[in-house]
């Protein structure tokens, strides 16, 4: 069966990691062809790192590029909605990184235009992949931990907030930071239970002031039968970043619950160890973005448009 063929657009460090996740798939199975960056030498210094054989210095000439199944949509998340238009415009499946869009507007338009054109679109939230969470399902189906009444996780990390990325609009802890914890907690939640929408959602949080964008926010998700989903996020305190599901009879504990590689349950600790990378990585346990690849494809191969 023919690989499937990648496009990137940016050269920045998340495409890095996701460069090197799929250097862990086989190489039959996953290709990246293209790099597109917003400028040229960006993106030939990032086709020379990881052996990519095309580089261009706009978006544009990417899409526009025939030999392409599916494209990767790592740059900065304010660009996510237009770089994704353009590229659903132009055809091409993408696999767009979280958050997809900064406001419910964006993400309405470009899932109608995928709808529209019939073109596979998927946000990258790629914790729900993971085999452990996997595992968390199988526990809880088994009754171990009883009827699940408490969803809860914490991510935070005291960061440079002089980042113009961070404090200045759309953006702050929620957007940036928080979306590898509130996105990936709400996809969590909704795993935990089964599916169900929370009947009611609260936020509540610290603004910068300067900037007016979130320093640290709480969510709060309450769902039928009182139960309850809760997510603290910050991007001024160290937090312990694991989440917990705990039920009538016993709790899980998910360290790193958005890149996890165990499930600590009552019984005994469940691990999923991940590929070594063959190159530096920018963030934690990167080599696991291969399991939403390793569902891009298959979805592509069955002609499903969304996850």
């Amino acid at each position: 069966m023919a690989p499937t063929r990648w496009g990137f657009v940016s050269a920045g460090k998340i495409s890095n990691d996701f460069k090197v996740a799929l250097d862990t798939l086989p190489k039959d199975e996953h290709q990246v062809v293209a790099v597109a960056a917003r400028s040229l030498e960006s993106a030939q210094k990032f086709a020379k790192t990881h052996d990519i054989p095309t580089a261009y210095g706009s978006y544009a000439e990417l899409a526009a590029q025939k030999d392409i199944d599916v494209v990767y949509i790592g740059s900065i998340h304010t660009q996510h909605a237009p770089v994704t238009t353009m590229m659903l415009q132009a055809g091409k499946p993408v696999l767009c990184e979280k958050p997809m869009a900064v406001n419910s507007r964006e993400a309405r338009q470009m899932i109608g235009l995928a709808k529209e054109k019939g073109i596979f679109f998927m946000e990258a939230v790629w914790s729900c992949f993971f085999p452990a969470y996997i595992k968390v399902r199988e526990i809880i189906d088994s009754g171990a931990v009883g009827e699940v009444k408490v969803v809860t996780a914490c991510f935070g990390y005291n960061v440079n907030i002089d980042v113009p990325r961070l404090t200045e609009r759309p953006s702050g802890s929620m957007l940036d930071m928080g979306i590898w914890g509130s996105g990936d907690l709400y996809q969590f939640s909704s795993m935990v239970f089964g599916g169900e929408e929370p009947q009611d959602i609260t936020t509540s949080g610290h603004l910068i002031s300067d900037g007016g964008v979130d320093e640290t926010v709480t969510v709060v998700l309450k769902y039928s039968g009182n139960r309850m989903a809760t997510l603290l996020c910050s991007m001024s305190a160290n937090m312990p970043n694991e989440a917990y599901v705990c039920g009538t009879n016993a709790s899980l504990k998910i360290p790193h619950f958005w890149c996890p590689t165990e499930v600590i349950a009552p019984d005994k600790t469940h691990e999923f160890p991940l590929p070594p990378p063959e190159k530096p990585l920018n963030y934690e346990n990167s080599t696991g973005m291969r399991f939403e690849a390793m569902e891009v494809r298959r979805c592509l191969q069955e002609g499903q448009k969304q996850m």
